[in-house]
């Protein structure tokens, strides 16, 4: 029998028994909706976990520390012995905590180190206020500008080399000051004060973000910035705080830093620093140098390194979810082995009268199995297109709730979403197997004679 024939066959035989059918096919659609919806959501969540890495990191330069803590969960349930050498920090939950700290000496070995190409201090300033003439003050947290961070402009430029004292300004900054809109701000001059520490204490949020200080108000400085450009506030995932960050150039971010920490324990101390490799897109040299690094007695972390970290709490849900979703898909496979084998008590004398025109055994075992194959094409399709339908509704709100701008959660690829339904195929037929078995032994003269 050739194969169009069996097909129109199975489509006559399921027909008339739609309901059955039906039922059968929604059983799979469930656990097809949940699957296709877990990778359109994993596909979503390493896209947008891969835009995070490509707007925030260099893939050529390497976080180096001092400190492994940094990078780990630290054990706050045991005090910790005081180190004068050692920075204090505070960690989200407010547990008081000592850091070793990279010092010039170590920005110079780092710089030394064979293949290294530069090495950059991660500072975050902690400005005692922000403001313009006639406008009130602000506080605001001040960062060297990275390319890599790749910001949204509303308006002005972001020249290769930023000039020393001007300044990239949020759009959060521009009503408070006072300006009608982005472009207004572009050349205006705002104020950036900064005070003299008497001690510091260093706030790490999520990894190495804002420093809270404990001013000396006796002395401060105010100095003042051009505005070269205005950019869009962040999403709130890729930036866990406000996302008020203003950002200069290296020069101006490290002088106001010396004037704020000279004569502490924190001058010329740096949590972290960025080190660039030479030639770092080539994985194996940016290994090699890794490693290096690590001889050394240094934490160093690729941009790898931290894709994995922010992929892996997503991993694990999606695991969960994709659990469930195969415990729908192998429970619906019972469905459709109780469902044919229904279909073969229910239609034996046709089978005998099939036999007894000469209907070959394996015709019969092809005929039962298709059917069951086209049980299982139709529930993965009814289950992918929901599921698409579902996530193209909820992907506007969930970008809205989760402030992820153009950006969707759930992506959904043609490609894994055929795999899905030809793997729903397969598995069908394979749960056809028994009752195709069955009807083709039948006795054609036991079967004729079946009432």
């Amino acid at each position: 029998m050739y194969l169009i024939d069996l097909i129109k066959r199975s489509l006559r035989s399921l027909t008339s028994a739609k309901t059955r059918t039906l039922l059968t096919a929604f059983a799979i659609a469930v656990g097809t909706f949940a699957l296709a919806l877990t990778l359109a959501a994993r596909n979503g969540a390493q896209d947008y976990a891969n835009s995070i890495i490509k707007n925030n990191f260099d893939p050529t330069e390497l976080i180096v520390t001092r400190d492994s803590s940094l990078f780990t969960t630290t054990d706050a349930s045991k005090p910790q012995v005081y180190n004068q050498s050692f920075g204090n920090i505070t960690s989200a939950r407010g547990v008081a905590t000592q850091v070793q700290m990279l010092t010039d000496a170590d920005i110079t070995q780092l710089s030394q180190t064979p293949g290294v190409q530069s090495v950059t201090p991660v500072i975050s300033l902690a400005l005692q206020y922000l403001t313009r003439d006639g406008q009130r003050k602000y506080v605001a947290t001040m960062e060297v500008y990275n390319p890599y961070q790749n910001p949204t402009l509303l308006a002005g430029t972001i020249p290769k080399n930023i000039p020393n004292n001007t300044i990239i300004l949020p759009e959060g900054f521009l009503n408070v000051l006072g300006f009608s809109n982005a472009q207004d701000a572009i050349g205006k001059v705002v104020r950036v004060a900064v005070q003299k520490l008497s001690s510091q204490t260093y706030n790490i949020n999520q990894l190495i973000k804002s420093q809270s200080v404990s001013p000396d108000t006796t002395n401060s400085t105010e100095n003042s910035f051009k505005v070269i450009a205005v950019y869009k506030t962040p999403s709130t995932l890729i930036q866990a705080s406000t996302g008020l960050y203003l950002y200069g150039n290296s020069s101006d971010v490290n002088r106001l830093n010396d004037y704020i920490t000279q004569g502490t324990t924190s001058y010329h101390k740096y949590l972290s620093a960025f080190v660039k490799v030479t030639n770092g897109t080539n994985i194996t040299n940016l290994n090699r140098v890794q490693a290096s690094i690590r001889k050394l007695g240094y934490t160093a972390q690729s941009v790898l390194d931290t894709e994995k970290t922010l992929t892996q709490v997503i991993g694990v849900l999606q695991g969960i979810v994709i659990v469930f979703g195969l415990i729908a898909v192998i429970a619906s496979v019972f469905g459709v082995i109780n469902t044919m084998y229904i279909s073969v008590l229910q239609r034996t004398k046709e089978i005998g009268l099939m036999k007894a025109m000469g209907m070959h055994k394996k015709d019969v075992n092809k005929l039962f199995i298709m059917e069951a194959a086209l049980i299982g094409l139709l529930g993965g399709v009814i289950g992918s297109i929901t599921a698409i339908i579902i996530g193209i509704i909820l992907n506007p709100f969930i970008s809205n709730q989760l402030s992820l701008g153009g950006s969707k959660l759930l992506v959904f690829s043609f490609i894994q979403i055929s795999v899905l339904i030809i793997s729903l195929i397969v598995v069908t037929m394979i749960a056809g197997l028994l009752p195709a078995r069955k009807a083709s032994r039948l006795d054609p003269i036991e079967a004729l004679r079946t009432e």
